[in-house]
Order: C-alpha cells, then structure tokens, then sequence
C-alpha cells in the first residue's frame, strides 16, 4: 500500500519549482555575462560559471523530475524516482569541472593581479542575483517540504550557496576596487571555487546513497521499531528493509506474532501497523511478512536490529 499525500499537487509544485528553477539561472547568466564583459573581475566570472552551471543542471532536474513523476509501468514497476539521483551525479560531475577551471583562473589572477573596471556594477549584479536566488530558494523550500524530492533539495544546495557566492563577490570587488588589494579578486575566485567543489561532493554523496539503496538513517530505523513494537499484539520484528527511490520510500519488515492467531486475524494486525508506520513516513510502500513467534529462533533486540 502506497500513502499519498495530495499526489497531484506534490508534482504540480515540482514542476513549478524546476520551471523556477531554470528562469532563474538563465536570467542571471545573461546579467552576469554582461557585468563580466564590463568588470572583467574572476569573481563575476566565477559567479557567471556556477550560474551557467546551475542552469545546466536545473535544465537536467526540470527533465529528470518529470521521469521521476511518471507512474510506475510495466518495465518500470518501482516507478522512475531514480531518475532524480542520476540527475544529481550529472550535476556534481559538472560542477567539479567548474570548480577545478575556477580555482585556475584565480590562480592566474593572484599571480597576475588585474585592476577591476566599473566595480559599481559587479556590485550592482550581485545584489540583483542575491534578491532573484532568495525569491527562488524560497519556493524551493516550499517544494521540498511538500515532495521532499531529492533533485530539488540538491538544486536549492545550488542557489543558497549562491546567494553566499553573490556576497563574496561583492565584497571580492570592494576590497579590489575601493581597498587597494587587487590580490582580493583571487582570493576570493579560489574561495568560491572551494564551495562550489564542496558542494559536488554532498550532491554526489547524496544521489550514490539513493542509488546503491542506502537505509535510513539510524534514527528512522529506531523510529519504525518503535512505531511497529508499539502495537500490542506485535511481539517482535526482524528484517526491516528500507530504501528510497526519488519521492517514494519503501519499507519492508517481517513482525512475529502469536502462532495461535487464524490468518484474518494475523492479517488485520499487519494492517494495523501498515497505517500506523504509514501515518508517520508519507510517500511508501510497506510490504510486511507475518511469522509466528519462535520461528526465527530469537525476538531479534533494538540493538540487533539497528546493527
């Protein structure tokens, strides 16, 4: 059995949400392109390069949600959330590609510092960015609260840690231009370039635990034990399974129960804690397997279980 929570309206926000994502990334690379014409600043060149790339990958996401949304088919009777991981090890591919061209032209420019031009609007462009990106993450927020999908929760890592790259930007031009420290604009650039490579390495770890089916966390587990130990005719449980697939969680645990019990009745208990477990983690599929107790041999403890 599969909990849903307003289906309908988790994919029309995650479709507002990467729609957002992609005007937004493709307005601030035409404004930045056109500052680092006017500045020649790294700094505005590294904010246009994570801007370019955001848009790359918000392009990816705006494709891979979709997929992800389709609902499951023959081929595909998991469904295709697994296109929302994929998506993301694209994104952390191209990112670490930026970050390494980044921190080379920072390089280049501590070694051969150059004078800002029109600092004014490097500023200017990045309080312009800082304003858009807020109004963005904003949304994305929103969105993630309600789908809790994968692609757009590694988006939004994108844009918050762009409204930080903005100010750096802004305070790389300042001291550049205003302070007398033309070495700043590097500096900064190679900082920049350290964010953006951080933030690869959590996007990829991120999707590779939803593809290779990563449990919950230990906390989540200890949660279900509760939850499914907390129904008094549930005397023990062992093999709890449990992994996520874009949008969509799955569960699976065997429960033991009393031998004596008919199977209607055994039956009616598995429900019961099918929706109780269900109330509490939205979006999956729980499969549970009824055994009477002592077949396994042991009650399996808390400890062994999160072991």
């Amino acid at each position: 059995m599969v909990h849903h929570l307003d289906i309908a309206n988790e994919g029309r926000v995650m479709r507002r949400a990467t729609v957002a994502a992609v005007a937004v990334a493709l307005t601030l690379v035409a404004v930045k392109a056109v500052a680092f014409v006017i500045t020649g600043s790294v700094a505005v060149l590294g904010s246009l390069v994570d801007s370019a790339l955001d848009l790359a990958a918000s392009s990816v996401n705006f494709l891979a949600v979709r997929a992800a949304l389709e609902p499951p088919d023959k081929e595909h009777r998991f469904g295709h959330g697994k296109a929302e991981p994929i998506a993301g090890l694209f994104q952390a591919a191209v990112i670490s590609g930026s970050a390494v061209f980044l921190a080379l032209e920072s390089i280049d420019r501590l070694v051969t510092p150059t004078p800002i031009a029109q600092g004014p609007v490097g500023i200017g462009v990045s309080v312009f960015a800082i304003v858009l990106t807020i109004a963005l993450v904003g949304y994305q927020k929103h969105a993630i609260r309600v789908s809790g999908s994968v692609a757009i929760t590694a988006d939004r890592l994108h844009y918050v840690g762009d409204v930080l790259l903005n100010l750096a930007v802004i305070a790389a031009i300042a001291i550049a231009t205003f302070g007398g420290f033309p070495h700043a604009d590097g500096l900064f650039g190679l900082g920049i370039a350290g964010y953006i490579a951080f933030a690869a390495m959590m996007i990829g770890k991120g999707a590779i635990d939803m593809l290779m089916d990563r449990e919950f966390s230990e906390e989540e587990r200890e949660r279900i034990f509760n939850l499914v130990l907390g129904n008094p005719e549930v005397r023990g449980m062992h093999d709890l399974k449990t992994r996520r697939s874009g949008t969509q969680n799955f569960i699976q645990m065997h429960i033991e129960l009393e031998p004596e019990l008919r199977l209607s009745e055994a039956h009616a208990i598995a429900d019961e804690v099918e929706a109780t477990v269900g109330e509490n983690f939205p979006r999956t599929e729980i499969i549970i397997h009824t055994d009477p107790l002592g077949v396994e041999g042991h009650q399996l403890t808390e400890k062994e279980l999160l072991e």
